[in-house]
């Protein structure tokens, strides 16, 4: 079975819609709408996303993956933005591999996307170990908080 070669994650099991291809094995992203080439980083992303939508109460159709920005002169992308109704951002989230230990150089990874989408949320999660920092913009401090908050309890 495809997803015995992928670690058990600490999110609840999702149902990934996965297909061999010629270059390996990939999954179906229902927010790209496509099928993306199956990474260790992207086993965490449709699992942490199926997670968000289904255990959390996310709306799929404001979640985006792979969103583009510009970081000074640099185009990058971060792997997936909660947007407002308002379709501004709100959340920023970005996954590493289950191997990939989140240091404080992966959290100033997320934190530089801030200083141009800057939004109230900002997760980091490698499947194994999830992060999450809530910004007080107004206050201008920063709270991290013990797990990922229900979309309900978001004012967005």
């Amino acid at each position: 079975m495809i997803e015995s070669s992928f670690p058990a994650l600490n999110l609840p099991a999702a149902d990934l819609r996965l297909s061999e291809r010629g270059e390996g094995v990939a999954v179906f992203d229902p927010l790209r709408r496509r099928y993306v080439r199956l990474t260790p980083e992207e086993w965490v992303r449709q699992n942490f996303t199926a997670f968000l939508i289904g255990h959390k109460g996310y709306p799929a159709g404001l979640l985006g993956n792979e969103v583009s920005l510009n970081v000074g002169s640099l185009t990058r992308r971060c792997d997936t933005v909660l947007y407002g109704l308002d379709r501004q951002p709100r959340m920023i989230i970005e996954y590493k591999a289950p191997t990939v230990a989140l240091t404080q150089k992966v959290f100033d990874q997320v934190w530089r996307y801030n200083t141009v989408l800057r939004v109230e949320w900002l997760i980091v999660s490698n499947g194994l170990q999830t992060i999450v920092c809530h910004l007080d913009k107004e206050k201008g401090t920063y709270a991290f908080i013990a797990e990922v908050p229900n979309y309900t309890d978001l004012a967005v």
